[in-house]
């Protein structure tokens, strides 16, 4: 088998590879949909956890919180660096060159072991950094009990991204489907489990939920990197030959890439978790409640997300095959998806913000009235900015697609912490609207992002972004 086809590809300029806005439509919601669940059953990971520590009470969910803040920005670093498998896998197929996607993968998996080498010790820090930050002793003592345990899901966490990028560019979602909903399975059954002492097994409560994380991600990286070896549309790419062989051109360019993307990711999940540590220095209740509108926003989010992952893989093909119009329709179709969806979102959270809270904390409980109050309030003003934050997703992993990162970056750094954060400290502590205030700055960070990146895919072709090659040659 020849490493790379030879067909007659179109040029930048000429539409003729290109469907129209149905078929595009058809392309994107197949691709999209299994995505989507995937992320919505991804997130109920996590929110399977903050459903059982709540049942615990406040002050294990406020710590369980404060862990999972610290650790997520290092997972979505590393996840976010090898996130760049899926445009360089993508732009490899829109090639034909499968050598190039063998390459990339395997060094996908090479990255993945340096980044979570390299940040196990730091989220191993967990106590004295949130000393230092001033957070409670006491909520810190528990954290450190999750983080201990849950670092360790680093290697096989970060390891799935580079699988999931490579089935993702292939459009085989289902398959990515099918092993998330098992993790989730998985994890519900564990925690359950051993967060109560259920089933005959010692109750470990917050060590419980740290150790049902860490097996539920090796379960579901040994599982798709089963289906991927096994299946017999991928094992003619031999994704582990020559595992040990260095491919020091795809190896750079996954962190040329990855990091501008980790860094974004990064910016605005660090605006989520300061705001959790301003959130921590008013007091407990408002870190429960700022916990459960970031859960109910982070499920929504995961609806355009989906769709933005389709819309790299989909724009990142049609930068391959070098299709101007296609570039066009993938993105923009993404967009209009997406946003459709979180106005729906929006007006959920507007309409049934108490219903909602009410799934995480008992209101008849006396003791979470003040917890729940404030919880309906901050969900109410996550509706508000759903839209926002559905364009600035789908903008941005449009833009991943051309492998434009690095300017997508720095306006997001610039939103997300020369203008978000500043204004949520402002409107929180000097105008004193305390956690309003807080999630109000969260908006407007979010607000000029989307505007900004949705200007510069609008603006791709001014800017030169479909000149650019977008694959080192290793």
């Amino acid at each position: 088998m020849s490493d790379k086809a030879a067909p007659t590809e179109p040029t930048l300029l000429d539409p003729s590879a290109t469907s129209g806005w149905r078929q595009e439509l058809r392309a994107t919601f197949a691709l999209a949909w299994p995505l989507v669940i995937a992320q919505l059953a991804q997130n109920a990971l996590h929110t399977t956890d903050v459903i059982l520590l709540g049942w615990l009470g406040p002050a294990y969910l406020a710590a369980g919180t404060l862990g999972t803040t610290f650790f997520m920005p290092f997972l979505l670093f590393g996840v976010g660096v090898v996130g760049a498998v899926a445009p360089l896998v993508a732009q490899a197929r829109g090639e034909r060159n499968i050598k190039a996607i063998r390459r990339i993968v395997r060094q996908g998996f090479w990255v993945a072991i340096v980044l979570a080498t390299l940040l196990l010790p730091l989220v191993l820090q967990i106590r004295p950094i949130y000393q230092m930050l001033g957070q409670d002793p006491m909520a810190t003592e528990m954290a450190e009990q999750f983080v201990q345990i849950v670092a360790w899901s680093l290697f096989p966490a970060i390891g799935i991204i580079a699988l999931r990028s490579f089935l993702s560019a292939f459009d085989a979602t289902r398959a990515i489907l099918v092993i998330t909903v098992l993790g989730v399975v998985v994890n519900a059954l564990i925690a359950y489990a051993l967060i109560f002492g259920n089933f005959g097994l010692p109750r470990l409560e917050l060590r419980g939920a740290g150790i049902a994380t860490l097996t539920t991600n090796i379960v579901m990286f040994v599982v798709m990197l089963i289906y991927v070896v096994r299946h017999r549309r991928f094992r003619r790419f031999n994704i582990l030959m020559r595992f040990w062989k260095p491919d020091w051109g795809y190896f750079r360019s996954i962190f040329a890439i990855g990091t501008p993307i980790a860094l974004t990711v990064l910016a605005e999940v660090g605006m989520f978790t300061a705001a959790a540590l301003l959130m921590g220095r008013i007091g407990t209740d408002e870190v429960a409640a700022h916990a459960i509108a970031l859960q109910c926003a982070s499920m929504a989010f995961m609806v355009p997300l989906g769709l933005g992952i389709a819309a790299t893989v989909r724009v990142g093909v049609a930068y391959g095959r070098r299709d101007r119009e296609g570039i066009r329709k993938a993105g923009w179709m993404a967009f209009m998806l997406g946003t459709g969806f979180m106005l729906i979102s929006c007006l959920a959270f507007l309409l049934f913000s108490r219903p909602i809270v009410s799934i995480f904390l008992d209101p008849s409980v006396p003791a979470n009235a003040n917890a729940v109050n404030l919880a309906v309030s901050f969900l109410a003003i996550a509706g508000i900015f759903q839209l926002v934050d559905g364009a600035q997703v789908t903008a941005a992993h449009a833009l991943r697609g051309l492998s434009d990162t690095k300017i997508p970056m720095v306006l997001a750094i610039l939103g997300y912490w020369m203008v978000g954060l500043p204004t949520s400290y402002v409107l929180g502590f000097v105008f004193d609207w305390r956690g309003v205030g807080i999630w109000t700055g969260l908006a407007v960070g979010l607000t000029f992002v989307s505007i900004v990146l949705l200007a510069r895919f609008a603006l791709r072709e001014r800017l030169g972004l479909l000149e650019k090659i977008g694959v080192a040659r290793g």
